[in-house]
């Protein structure tokens, strides 16, 4: 007799292979445990911004979302970014302010938090993958703990970034989708996690079609006839959202479907607008990776290595995501941040790969030691090491324009505050998300004559009594209230 329908189908936690509680899984559990405590030390004490993407392409426009006033950066004028990613984080910043979490400090210290939680999932995402490419489950748990650990994840995955927030949805969508003989429910809700991965970041489209072109290459016609269904209602909810939000865009087409993917592709490939940020070499992954994590990078490369024709099809994957990065002109370091948690997840399955014992023993302490390593090291991160301001290569990472986001807060406190002025480019602050009052926002030079603002943020040696100080910055008060500015813009300079 056949089982029921509800028992052939139904995903279940209890049939997943786990690893016994022995020195490896033990070890396992205390590097996700040290991974994540540090991630959430970091989470709160590092108020500095790595690129103005984390505040302007998500938070500002959920802040703006949820209520009611915000900076408005140009990608959100003309539609080239969607509001899959600002949509949640808005609903999640209404949810904490009428849960009693109001203050700025406290929903942006949960915020952290639930990315912190993503990265988690990330990692029990790899675990499933590589269980679903080949690898034991000792092996699996090992590389998932041992990612947690990596300098990258600590450096990032506390910032509300459109990587953090897919990456999670990728790997899982991946596991899902490739696992052997994955039943129906397992296969849609794996198309669905990739296809949300496309959806907070175009980019993850290849790990969506290159788990559609494993199947084929499996001859897994009836698998891969599910994925491509659900991916393709996933793709018209991405060209419905667009629709919605921005049918009346500056130069939208056919009624704003996709408009989003459509602006975006053209101004990064047709106009090469992202070179103006600079452009870096084909190897710049490559030297990046290396001068931030060199051990960890070492023992990855072996493992990649002996994985490749054990996982032929993620391993190809995984390379053509690279090869795409490293072949555009403008290059990030964080463009990768989805790429990791694959990458232990066929790290894993090198683990497996060589037959004497003594040898995985030997490079399964390499792994751990080696990511261990990289997180001891965490605070001598620099921007030279990540590839970034090229200026200041010897800066630290952690906590650029901390202190002006810190006296953000502390203006916040101020009951009579009715304008700022900062004296940062504004783009490098963090906006009405940290100051959150509805209040104009002055860029530096903006005379105080004309009563537009009572704050400012100014360098130290204006004269003025400092209220509060930040390094070499002070909140002081230039006079008792403001005048209306009938002609203030809300749009990012």
């Amino acid at each position: 007799m056949a089982p029921p329908l509800a028992s052939r189908y139904t995903l279940s936690i209890d049939a997943l292979p786990t690893p016994r509680l022995n020195l490896a899984t033990a070890t396992a559990l205390a590097c996700a445990a040290v991974g994540l405590a540090l991630r959430v030390y970091v989470a709160f004490h590092d108020d500095g911004i790595f690129w103005p993407d984390e505040i302007y392409q998500s938070l500002e426009p959920a802040h703006r979302l949820a209520f009611g006033y915000g900076l408005v950066p140009w990608e959100f004028i003309e539609g080239a970014r969607n509001w899959a990613l600002p949509g949640l984080l808005g609903g999640w910043l209404w949810l904490l302010a009428h849960l009693g979490l109001g203050h700025p400090a406290q929903y942006l210290g949960a915020t952290r938090l639930l990315f912190i939680g993503l990265a988690g999932v990330g990692a029990y995402g790899t675990y499933r993958l590589a269980l679903s490419a080949g690898a034991q489950a000792q092996a699996a748990a090992l590389a998932a703990g041992a990612s947690l650990l990596q300098v990258l994840g600590l450096y990032f995955s506390h910032r509300a970034m459109s990587e953090n927030a897919s990456a999670a949805a990728a790997v899982l969508g991946l596991a899902l989708t490739l696992a052997p003989q994955a039943p129906r429910r397992t296969l849609w809700l794996g198309a669905s996690c990739l296809g949300l991965a496309v959806l907070l970041r175009l980019q993850c489209a290849v790990f969506a079609a290159g788990a559609l072109a494993v199947l084929a290459a499996r001859k897994e016609r009836v698998a891969a006839l599910h994925v491509s269904g659900v991916l393709g209602l996933w793709a018209f909810f991405f060209g419905l959202l667009d629709r919605l939000t921005w049918h009346d865009a500056p130069g939208a087409r056919f009624g704003g479907w996709f408009h989003s993917a459509v602006k975006y592709l053209e101004f990064n490939l047709t106009q090469d607008g992202a070179a103006r940020w600079g452009t870096s070499p084909w190897d710049f992954y490559l030297s990046r990776l290396w001068q931030t994590m060199p051990a960890a990078i070492a023992v990855l490369a072996v493992l990649l290595a002996l994985a490749a024709p054990r996982a032929r099809g993620l391993f190809a994957v995984a390379l053509a995501f690279f090869a795409l990065h490293s072949w555009t002109g403008h290059k990030e370091i964080r463009f990768l941040v989805p790429l990791v948690p694959v990458a232990f997840a066929l790290a894993a399955v090198g683990l497996d790969a060589l037959a004497a014992e003594r040898a995985r023993l030997a490079l399964r302490l390499a792994l751990v030691g080696a990511c261990a390593f990289s997180a001891a090291r965490f605070p001598q991160l620099t921007f030279g090491a990540l590839g970034a301001y090229l200026d200041r290569p010897n800066a630290s990472a952690w906590d650029d324009f901390g202190p002006v986001n810190r006296l953000l807060l502390a203006a916040h406190q101020r009951e009579d505050l009715c304008g700022l002025r900062v004296d940062v480019h504004p783009a490098w602050m963090g906006g009405s998300t940290y100051l959150h009052r509805d209040a104009p926002l002055y860029p530096p030079g903006s005379p105080p004559q004309t009563g537009f603002f009572n704050y400012a943020i100014v360098h130290q040696g204006s004269g003025l009594p400092p209220l509060a100080h930040e390094g070499d910055l002070e909140l002081v008060q230039v006079r008792a209230d403001c005048v209306t500015d009938p002609g203030y813009s809300w749009r990012l300079p």
